[in-house]
This record gives structure tokens, sequence and C-alpha cells, in this order.
């Protein structure tokens, strides 16, 4: 569904991504951990087309996205959860989950857009109740639902999601890495950037460990997490003291 080679991308004359290489498969959830400022959220504004390719290529579901804004990327069927939530806090929920839908409206008819507020509603009940509600008054775990809920309105194929975890409380995190299961279930795929690499790794298929711009360690989830060095760098584990 998506294979990226050689992707070097940045800010002004800032080059962040480095020959950067990766791939998702349909229906995988993969997760891309690092520290911050190894470029996680970079990728993922460059694949959503809010910062410029230089150089490299990407392919989503084989047609170039070279040159392609950001809109249209929307309406191929990918889709960005962004870092922050960054919902329209003066909207109401459904008003939020309606914009969202926008391009499926735009492609299917207004039918289509009820049946997936349906959709989004049965995943997250709690926007439902709320659905009058400006978003600015949701609880952050609310609004993170409310950030995915809007993202799905277009039924995309491929949603990228920036650190939904951030400031969350524990039971919360864990409710949104169900969905993101739930999701997989459905068949969508999911490219997953997250600093909780515990989690991101405990639902993932695959990941890659992205350093300084490039990827220097990448395999099934399962591997990863066995990985000595992803433990002492991101787990928080010291395999050399014994407790």
């Amino acid at each position: 569904m998506l294979r990226i080679r050689n992707l070097e991308s940045g800010y002004g004359r800032l080059k962040v991504l480095r020959k950067l290489s990766l791939h998702v498969k349909q229906g995988e959830v993969v997760t891309i951990i690092g520290a911050n400022g190894a470029g996680k959220t970079t990728l993922l504004n460059t694949l959503a087309g809010l910062l410029r390719i230089w150089s490299g290529e990407v392919l989503f579901d084989g047609k170039d996205l070279m040159g392609i804004p950001s809109e249209k990327r929307v309406f191929m069927g990918a889709v960005l959860v962004p870092e922050g939530r960054q919902v329209f806090r003066t909207m109401s929920v459904e008003e939020n989950l309606i914009l969202g839908g926008v391009p499926l409206q735009k492609k299917e008819g207004r039918n289509a857009l009820m049946e997936e507020l349906e959709h989004v509603y049965s995943l997250f009940p709690i926007l439902r109740e709320r659905k009058d509600q400006f978003a600015g008054t949701l609880s952050g775990g609310e609004q993170q639902m409310l950030a995915i809920g809007r993202a799905l309105m277009s039924r995309p194929s491929l949603i990228m999601m920036d650190e939904p975890s951030m400031g969350l409380a524990p039971l919360i995190v864990k409710d949104i890495f169900s969905i993101i299961e739930k999701l997989r279930d459905e068949g969508k795929t999911v490219l997953l950037v997250e600093q909780n690499a515990r989690a991101a790794l405990g639902i993932a298929d695959r990941g890659y460990v992205l350093e300084t711009g490039r990827i220097i360690l990448q395999g099934d989830a399962e591997d990863l997490l066995a990985n000595r060095d992803v433990q002492r760098a991101y787990l928080g584990k010291d395999l050399d003291v014994e407790v």
C-alpha cells in the first residue's frame, strides 16, 4: 500500500529525513518509534502533504505522491490524525465529524456520510453522548477520540496517527490502542508514530526505529520488543543490571 524509497524532507534548509525507506502493507499496523527529534512527525507531515518531498519516491497504492497536495491525498485515502489532536474547539463534536466526512460526501453522497457517522459513533459511544458539545469542552481523551473519528469519516484506507497517547491517562491510552486494533480488524491500515514504544509494539505487526532521520532497525514487533538495544533505549530497561 505504502512504499517509501530514499525519502528526504525537512524544514527550510534543515534536512530532517535522510534517505529513509520503509513500506506498509494493506491491513497492517506498523509503528515508528524513536526519541524526540528523530523525525517521526516530519515523516507523517511529509506523507500527509504538509511538508514537501525533497527527493526520493513515495508510492501510495502505486501512485507517486510527489507534488500532490494534502487535500487530494485525503481523497486518495490517506489521512493524518495530528499530534495534539487539533480539533475545532468552537464547533460541536458532530460538526467536527461531518467536516471530516466532506471528501466522502463528495465521492459517495450524503447517505454514505451518515453511514460513516454511525460507524464512528459505534466505535466511540461517548462522542454520540457529546455530539452537541463544543469540542473544546471535551477531556483530552475525548478530544483524541474525536480526532480519530474525524479522520475515519473520510473512509480512509491508510490512517496515520501521531502520538495518540500523548498526555492521556493509562486507562484512556488502553482504550485508544484497543480502537487501533479494531481498525485493523476492519481491514484498515495504520501507520503509528508513538512515544510509548511498549504500547505501540504491543499492538503492531511490524516496527521501525528512527534515529536522526534514518531507519536504523526494523522487524516484527515481537522481535523489536525482545531486542536488547530497543529495550535499553525505548523500553526503560537496563539489561546489564541485575534487579
